[in-house]
């Protein structure tokens, strides 16, 4: 999931550096939202491996 948000972000930049400001914007908006649907899942995987170790 984190690379999908890596990706989205580098086609963010690209579109931004060549002037598609919209397709920048969207790029952007779904990295940031991929971004925390990882953190998430991230935090609800180290909570429930505590839980379990625990």
């Amino acid at each position: 999931m984190l690379r999908w948000t890596l990706i989205f972000l580098v086609i963010a930049l690209v579109a931004a550096l060549f002037g598609f400001g919209g397709i920048a914007a969207g790029a952007a908006g779904i990295a940031k939202i991929l971004f925390y649907i990882f953190i998430v899942l991230f935090l609800l995987s180290l909570i429930g491996g505590m839980l379990k170790k625990g």
